[in-house]
């Protein structure tokens, strides 16, 4: 499984367990997503990053001082910064807060 993080303005837009959909645009040297009306975006990913597939499952919800991020669970090969470990991580770290 792979879990990419999208930045989330306003909340209540999307909740856990919702199935969603998203798009990807290209810059010159790297790739962002976007989940589809416009809900949340990604960070820049390298060539390498790249994601393959263009749905998923809303895993987590976090709310940050920052705004709110919607982790994305997707049925492909991680890569070395979206791993289910760190993943639990990060939850476990909302736990304790």
């Amino acid at each position: 499984m792979r879990y990419p993080e999208f930045k989330m303005e306003r909340e209540n837009l999307v909740k856990v367990g919702d199935h969603v959909t998203f798009t990807e645009s290209q810059l010159p040297s790297s790739y962002y997503y976007t989940i589809v009306p416009a809900v949340a975006m990604s960070r820049n990913y390298a060539p390498y990053e790249r994601i393959r597939s263009r749905e998923g499952v809303v895993a987590d919800i976090r709310e940050t001082p920052r705004g709110f991020y919607v982790v994305l669970q997707l049925d492909e090969d991680p890569i070395e910064t979206e791993t289910e470990e760190d993943f639990r991580k990060i939850v476990k770290q909302d736990e304790k807060a």
